[in-house]
């Protein structure tokens, strides 16, 4: 037993094997063959290390940003003048990376709690009193018929808001010429690299005096609001009377491997919310809107102002994607590379031994097909019962003929 285990062993150890080779001199299979390998350099050099670079490890970044608004703008509604500044058309007032500068408006005065007449446009006609209403309604019924109006009493907020009529052209036009200023900071933690959109030239005198041009000045970070909805594809004048949505990305692609002042950012600009061109009658919902409201203290008694806000939502997205060369991915790329060139071995082989009209000898010059059942009976007894290690069978084996089987 020892020795068997001691004989294993030393096979183990001592041995070598290695895969027959077999040089076979067709030119179809040549070709192939170096057309495949060809193949699988090409993908590697220009797919795997140029195109993905995939000897370079990856990371993304954990980002921060803040705006702010500056301009001022003016409406005269029925001869009542009024200027609008950032704490009036901006919300939320922080200066997130998603707000809404209003662009228009509609307004109802003198809101106070009571009963009145439902005023909507698709307010049933009453004819008489009733105890409760079947229909569906914003506010809540009394059941009572206003005979002014002949529409359904209401217990809410009086005067009832009627929003039906949308200003045209839009109150806050000259919101196009408001500007946005945003300061957006990265930070690729597997890297240990901070960058900010302020980058190298960047400085306060250049903030003062620059605005965003992607040709001129694409690293400014002042941006025209009636820029950035050109550059989305939008009619301020459209937008601006009934809102939508506007997204503005900041891209942080950024190589490593060169110097850290290549890092910038890049500004895009996209139309989230509606396609400009088409018509406002073709849509479900036109717009963005929402509502809020003033309320104030008049003779003891509460009341309130209730706007109707259409504006531009402005929602800012940080993208990024940072690459260094790490040696890690470089060795799995190459080994993986290394490997596909089996594929043309396979292909080759194929070829060789099932489509070529000469498939019968490739086969036996590739395979090697031993009778190990004959020559061992072949072989005198005496020799059949001696131990089976290397050595011994190899030294035995050259003093005997096998016969031909």
């Amino acid at each position: 037993m020892k020795n068997k285990i001691a004989n294993a062993l030393s096979d183990f150890f001592y041995e070598y094997e290695t895969p027959r080779q077999v040089l076979v001199r067709n030119r179809r299979v040549g070709v192939v063959c170096r057309l495949i390998q060809l193949g699988v350099l090409v993908y590697i050099i220009g797919w795997v290390f140029i195109y993905e670079k995939g000897y370079q490890s990856t990371d993304t970044a954990v980002s921060s940003v803040f705006t702010k608004m500056k301009g001022q703008g003016y409406t005269n509604v029925s001869g009542n003048e009024k200027v609008w500044d950032v704490a009036d058309y901006v919300f939320p007032p922080q200066g997130d990376s998603s707000f809404v500068v209003m662009t228009n408006y509609i307004v109802t005065e003198g809101q106070r709690m009571g009963r009145c007449p439902e005023v909507c446009e698709n307010a049933p006609t009453c004819w008489f009193h009733f105890p409760l209403a079947d229909f569906l309604h914003l506010w809540q019924m009394t059941g009572v018929c206003a005979n002014r109006t002949k529409t359904c009493e209401v217990l809410a907020w009086c005067p009832v808001e009627d929003d039906h009529n949308i200003p045209d052209p839009p109150l806050l036009m000259s919101a196009e010429n408001y500007t946005l200023f945003i300061k957006n900071s990265v930070t690729f933690p597997l890297f240990d690299v901070t960058r900010s959109n302020l980058v190298e030239g960047i400085n306060s005198s250049y903030i003062g005096k620059c605005l965003h041009d992607p040709e001129d000045a694409p690293l400014c970070p002042i941006f025209r609001l009636g820029d950035i909805v050109k550059l989305s594809g939008f009619n301020f004048e459209t937008i601006a009377r009934v809102g939508g949505a506007i997204g503005i990305v900041v891209d942080w692609t950024c190589n490593f491997d060169l110097h850290l002042k290549h890092c910038k950012p890049k500004y895009t600009f996209h139309g989230l919310y509606g396609n400009p061109a088409e018509t406002d009658k073709a849509k479900a919902s036109v717009g963005y809107n929402f509502r809020y409201a003033r309320h104030y203290m008049e003779n003891s008694v509460q009341k309130r102002t209730l706007y109707k806000v259409f504006g531009i939502r402005v929602d800012i997205i940080v993208q990024s994607l940072a690459r260094k060369f790490d040696i890690i991915p470089t060795l799995t790329a190459i080994g993986s590379g290394v490997g596909i060139f089996g594929v043309a071995t396979v292909v080759c082989d194929l070829v060789l031994l099932y489509l070529l009209p000469k498939r019968e000898f490739y086969k036996h010059m590739k395979f090697k097909n031993t009778n190990t059942y004959a020559k061992m009976r072949s072989l005198p007894t005496e020799l059949r019962q001696l131990p089976s290690t290397t050595e011994k069978r190899q030294n035995i084996l050259q003093h005997v003929r096998f016969p031909m089987v």
